[in-house]
């Protein structure tokens, strides 16, 4: 338990910390609301009204979605193994090549169903 206790004593000034920003920040923060403040921020852009159910989003931003997750996951697997690469030897070179391939046909798809295109 000894060994934890920094890692502990790190945790609990961090969120207090946290905390204690929030709350002060809410009790002596300026309070001047009016409409703009209190409206959704759109970029400047007025936002539009949606439907009670939800609006339609369209296929391009799960593509999007997906395409990030791909390369977000090859990348999570590519740094461990690059640090051990050279303890795995061949057969961790075999493995890399058969991940980066699958990701590669994952772009392929993506490449061509036309998820890379902007219109």
């Amino acid at each position: 338990m000894n060994a934890y206790a920094p890692v502990l004593v790190l945790g609990a000034l961090g969120a207090g910390f946290a905390i204690f920003s929030v709350v002060m920040a809410t009790l002596i923060g300026p309070k001047r609301y009016n409409r703009a403040k209190l409206e959704a921020y759109e970029c400047g852009i007025e936002p539009t009204p949606t439907p009670a159910g939800g609006g339609r989003f369209p296929i391009k931003y799960y593509l999007t979605a997906m395409l990030f997750i791909v390369f977000d996951i090859e990348i999570v697997f590519l740094y461990p193994w690059a640090v051990t690469f050279d303890a795995l030897g061949i057969f961790g070179l075999v493995e890399m090549l058969l991940f980066v391939l699958t990701v590669f046909v994952a772009y392929a798809y993506v490449w061509r169903r036309g998820g890379l295109e902007w219109d």
